[in-house]
């Protein structure tokens, strides 16, 4: 499964995500791709002040911030189950 994990450079938010997502790829087959949202006028618009986001191209599903190990591990059993 591939997700998107929104955020930008400096924040200690993301980097909290980051290591909490990592965990969790521990028990699943998970693929993160880190977006900056400073690379495009829409991902600023859209999650500027809701960074860290995790988020699943494929049915736009996403999990804000704030999210710990459990959260996110339900996150992606539920969009296993969808699958």
């Amino acid at each position: 499964m591939r997700l998107q994990l929104f955020g930008t450079s400096g924040c200690h938010l993301c980097e909290q995500a980051e290591d909490i997502i990592a965990a969790c790829r521990v028990d699943h087959n998970v693929t993160i791709d880190n977006i900056d949202i400073a690379e495009q006028e829409q991902w600023q618009a859209r999650y500027a002040i809701r960074i860290p986001v995790l988020r699943h191209p494929a049915t736009q599903q996403e999990l804000g911030w704030p999210f710990d190990f459990a959260t996110v591990m339900a996150f992606i059993t539920g969009l296993k189950n969808d699958d």
